[in-house]
């Protein structure tokens, strides 16, 4: 879990031993952060200074509809109590945690209620609800869960934002990226500093049967489907045409088309989940550069909350 806090003049971020691979990136690119790699199960409240704020991110593959669904019984989503136990700890003015929408599935009902619950009798006024990010500047359809909350002596109670009337599309985000991405290398190994766009790189290799069931494709003026946080699924390139269908859950490519499909690069995700092209991912496999992207909350969507935020405690 990736747990960060923010205080006067200084920020610290703790990731446990799941994202190895992001450590190099997040200490290029935030290089007066203090970047702490234990487990937050293994650290004392003593040792976490006093914060304005907590955010969060508890492994959400635990309560995801394509990972294991095992919630609250997994170790990894029981993450959410060291969270919840961090905050109780510390006591900050305000908390934010993010997860996946499987979390609102009929077999997770009572695991939600029982962490709502435990926010509140925290001392939180809680706001809760799931936000699709194509609604917040983000050129994606990905449906995520919020929690917030708001010390209650405070006496507020955090409302999210409005959505925007401006819907981005994939043409906004990577059409100029359109005729420089290189395959990696052999293996799936990257191309470094061969990249004419840094990370402009896409995994080469078969689609699976799993894959092959639905339509992969969406074109130029309409948002991509969500990037996840595994590279052989990765949407497939605006410039192939759409599916075909063939059978129940059964699509092929367009025969005579063939040569059109390929997997969205590394940057391309990276544009869609709206990162600056300045920020730079450090990695050896391309499947690390994937995951990385796919497992962080979109910036444009996080800007738009952390501003309301910024607001209200103002």
């Amino acid at each position: 879990m990736d747990l960060g806090f923010s205080g006067a003049g200084f920020d610290i971020l703790w990731a446990n031993e799941y994202d190895k691979q992001i450590w190099s990136t997040y200490s290029h690119n935030h290089p007066t952060t203090v970047l702490d790699t234990r487990s937050i199960q293994d650290i004392g409240s003593k040792e976490v200074p006093d914060c304005e704020g907590i955010i969060g991110g508890p492994p959400c593959q635990s309560w995801s509809a394509a990972g294991s669904q095992r919630g609250i019984d997994d170790k990894r989503g029981q993450l959410f109590f060291d969270f919840i136990r961090i905050i109780q700890e510390k006591h900050p003015l305000f908390f934010v945690a993010e997860n996946v929408s499987g979390m609102l599935m009929p077999s997770n009902r009572r695991a939600l209620s029982n962490i709502k619950d435990m926010f509140t009798e925290s001392g939180y006024n809680l706001s809760f609800s799931m936000l699709n990010a194509r609604d917040y500047g983000v050129p994606q359809d990905r449906k995520r869960v919020f929690f917030v909350g708001y010390r209650k002596d405070l006496r507020k109670s955090f409302t999210f934002p409005e959505r925007s009337n401006v819907r981005l599309t994939l043409r906004d985000a990577i059409y100029d990226l359109r005729s420089t991405a290189i395959p990696a290398i052999d293996g799936g190994r990257t191309n470094g500093e061969r990249c004419h766009v840094s990370n402009h790189e896409f995994l080469t290799g078969g689609f699976s049967p799993i894959y092959m069931t639905r339509n992969r494709v969406r074109a130029w003026d309409e948002p991509s489907f969500t990037i996840q946080a595994g590279g052989r699924h990765a949407p497939l390139h605006p410039q192939a045409p759409k599916m075909d269908l063939i059978g129940t859950d059964q699509r092929r490519f367009v025969v005579g088309k063939e040569h059109l499909y390929r997997r969205l690069s590394v940057r391309e995700c990276a544009r869609i989940q709206t990162f600056p092209d300045s920020f730079q991912f450090s990695y050896d496999s391309v499947l690390a550069g994937y995951k990385m992207i796919g497992n962080a909350v979109p910036v444009n969507l996080a800007r738009c909350i952390a501003d309301k935020i910024m607001a209200d405690l103002k």
